[in-house]
């Protein structure tokens, strides 16, 4: 029987994601170089960014000099005013029901396409005596959110009883931006046809936009005159043939450190359901992360970490808590060493792309993920190391 090794640490929990502002900005300039002239950029920072935190990546997108910023709901928006951002702010998913007074308080801008938030905006307007701006969304094909083609002549006819409602931009959403030209291409057309049924009936916008990362990216003839960049702007892409189309630099590093340490004889089964079964002598790592901070637990027998500049397998099934790792041929491990769940370290990187493709997911909810008891820690740029406008 090998005799059991036990380290451990005594020191408080080390799991952080640390985000760098400098990948941020370098991701933003890659996206302005393919923007055709003229076109301005609105930032995806819903969900909290994406995970990277929404307050301090949206002052720093204001800084870099981005044109708006989109949310998908109003609470999202006004914690952004909240914390000082003074750009637009787009609310992408419309709002509900007693939102439009915080709406117009917080003067957020948002995205219309049923009747009855046409209304109760308006009303709030008109309580107020003032003007408010909205985005018309049209449905040309997502099946999601938006006027139908066919219904776009009624609305646009309720529009007329609502003065103090400016159209401030249209909008659509392409569903297959990554892979499917011709219905793209089929769903620009609709948003043509609706744009020209809307300029017949005197109105006018200033913005119409359908383009997000892969449509910018891979259609740059459909940019209209705002885009919409999110899962690029953090250093990932939509699908992973853009990689050779574009140059992106991951935002987040998830890391923590190695919190506990033992040796154990061939035949051990390791963790829940004892889903692993060691064939030799091991060394096993455990490490304080588990699904409970958004480390997947479809990410147990199949994930890989960084330890030492090497990697090590994930064995055994990822639990609330806890992960834990096979490091056995990592020379010289101990206990406190630096392991990157997501990052780069030496001359090796896991990329939440990679994660993505082992659980059968998107490195949108892969970063999306990651939880709120893990702090973001910041890496500020250099001085100086921001564009204008």
């Amino acid at each position: 029987m090998v005799p059991l090794m036990i380290q451990s640490t005594l020191s408080g929990r080390p799991t952080v994601a640390e985000i760098d502002l400098s990948a941020l900005a370098f991701n933003y300039r890659q996206l302005r170089k393919r923007i055709p002239k003229g076109v301005r950029m609105l930032a995806a920072v819903k969900a909290d960014a994406y995970g990277h935190g929404a307050l301090p990546i949206s002052l720093q997108l204001e800084r870099l000099g981005v044109d708006y910023l989109g949310v998908a709901i109003s609470e999202e928006g006004v914690e952004l005013r909240r914390g000082g951002v003074k750009i637009p702010i787009l609310i992408l998913g419309g709002i509900y029901e007693k939102e439009s007074e915080q709406v117009l308080r917080y003067r957020l801008t948002p995205v219309v396409f049923e009747k009855e938030s046409l209304k109760r905006i308006s009303k709030e307007a008109e309580r107020r005596k003032r003007k408010v701006r909205v985005h018309l969304k049209v449905d040309t094909g997502m099946g999601r959110l938006g006027v139908p083609m066919g219904l776009l002549p009624d609305f646009l006819k309720e529009l007329k009883n609502h003065p103090r409602i400016e159209i401030e931009g249209v909008l659509s959403h392409f569903s297959m931006a990554d892979g499917e030209e011709t219905y793209t291409a089929e769903q620009w057309k609709k948003f043509q046809e609706a744009r020209a049924m809307i300029k017949e009936r005197g109105i006018t916008d200033q913005y119409f936009h359908m383009a997000s990362s892969a449509t910018l990216t891979a259609f740059p003839s459909y940019s209209g005159n705002l885009v919409r960049p999110g899962i690029m702007l953090y250093g990932s892409y939509p699908s992973l043939r853009f990689q050779s189309i574009i140059e992106l630099k991951p935002v987040m590093t998830l890391k923590t450190r190695i919190h506990f340490l033992k040796s154990v004889p061939a035949g051990t089964r390791i963790s829940y359901g004892g889903t692993f079964i060691t064939e030799r002598e091991s060394l096993i790592a455990t490490l304080p992360i588990g699904y409970a901070d958004g480390y997947s637990r479809q990410l147990s027998n199949r994930g890989e970490v960084l330890i030492r500049g090497r990697r090590a397998p994930v064995v055994g099934r990822v639990c609330m808590d806890f992960t834990m790792a096979d490091v056995t041929d990592i020379p010289k491990v101990s206990v406190g060493d630096e392991v990157i769940l997501i990052g780069k370290q030496g001359r090796e990187r896991v990329t939440a792309d990679e994660i993505a493709a082992k659980i059968g997911s998107i490195p949108y909810e892969v970063l999306c993920l990651i939880g709120k008891r893990v702090p973001r820690i910041y890496k500020s740029p250099p001085e100086g190391d921001f564009d204008e406008r």
